[in-house]
């Protein structure tokens, strides 16, 4: 069976991008093709309704680009389970507006027992400084903190 990972906004976003004129976001966008074109058939690709949503704002061409991606993943649907683990999250990670829907992100990976979140966002998802807490809220509700990962932790070194 193939580990299962969430793809968060971010990935389809830096793959759907045009190349990006600042060199890091450009190196990431690169490194996001790479993994999309030689690793992503190695997992269960799994993304929900509210990357859906986020994917669908912008330039119109830009979000259907994005919504091609999507295609190859199985999108998860926010249960009561999730909205109450992402709830906790809310309540103790303290997130600013434009990105409560992190938690959610979080929150369903979690639930349904995913093995990775994939993302580019290391200020509220892939952020050593919070993965801690991150772990206790979703052990106190019954779940295991998925690992919350960038395209460059899962790409061999070469």
């Amino acid at each position: 069976m193939k580990p299962a990972i969430y793809i968060e906004t971010t990935i389809v976003s830096y793959l759907a991008a045009r190349p990006s004129r600042e060199p890091f976001l450009l190196g990431c966008q690169r490194l996001t093709r790479r993994w999309w074109r030689e690793k992503r058939r190695e997992y269960e690709l799994f993304s929900s309704r509210v990357v859906v949503g986020e994917a669908a704002r912008g330039e119109p061409r830009m979000a259907a680009r994005r919504h091609l991606l999507l295609r190859e993943t199985t999108a998860l649907d926010v249960t009561a389970a999730v909205e109450a683990l992402a709830d906790a999250i809310k309540g103790k990670v303290k997130l600013p507006g434009h990105a409560v829907a992190d938690a959610t992100h979080i929150a369903i990976a979690a639930a349904y027992g995913l093995d990775f979140v994939l993302t580019w966002n290391c200020t509220h998802i892939a952020n050593p400084a919070i993965e801690r807490i991150l772990r206790g809220i979703c052990e106190s509700h019954g779940y295991e903190l998925p690992a919350l990962v960038t395209p460059l932790n899962l790409m061999p070194i070469t």
